[in-house]
């Protein structure tokens, strides 16, 4: 099985983290972002990956896995390594899996103002972000006011706390609610 696994590693807009791109499934339903060797307790793959010097998180969606590193480290010299991890662990890797202690976000269907936000999202945001190798998850909404936290490659990027939040908070203001203003939630 792992003879034909392919990995194309992409990099991202973030310096500090790689997108791995595989030709089978890494996460089928929904996304998990995983910041600890902790949180990786479950998914052997995420634990293998965080015994890699300066691996901060990993971020797991449908057939791609982002890893990002500490600012002390150059991902690049990495590359091999996680491949390498990948080839081996991919076998036996349960693309099903769920994380017991996932924080509980926002759901879709808890109210119609965040199925519009998510729906605003979906179309116009999550595309660029996910190529990346990142993503948004809404945290919050409430008197006007939308928490949200990036994921994967996003999360530590310097133009996602800047020129991105500017950007969602401009098509949100334009398409859902003049009013609204975007905050990272920490």
């Amino acid at each position: 099985m792992s003879d034909d696994l392919l990995i194309h590693v992409q990099p991202t807009p973030n310096p500090k983290a790689l997108k791995f791109i595989l030709n089978r499934d890494v996460k089928k339903q929904g996304k998990a972002t995983i910041s600890s060797k902790d949180e990786a307790e479950q998914v052997r793959l995420a634990w293998d990956l965080f015994d890699l010097k300066g691996v901060t998180q990993l971020h797991f969606y449908e057939n791609f896995i982002t890893v990002t590193f500490s600012e002390d480290t150059d991902p690049t010299e990495h590359e091999a390594e996680v491949c390498a991890i990948i080839k081996r662990d991919m076998p036996v890797h349960n693309p099903d899996f769920e994380l017991a202690n996932a924080p509980k976000r926002v759901s879709r269907s808890d109210d119609p103002e965040i199925v519009r936000i998510e729906d605003i999202l979906d179309r116009t945001i999550r595309p660029g972000l996910q190529g990346d190798g990142g993503d948004i998850e809404i945290v919050s909404y409430k008197n006007n006011i939308l928490e949200v936290i990036y994921q994967g490659a996003c999360g530590t990027c310097p133009s996602s706390s800047q020129g991105t939040l500017m950007a969602i908070e401009s098509i949100l203001r334009d398409e859902f609610n003049p009013e609204i203003k975007v905050e990272i939630a920490f």
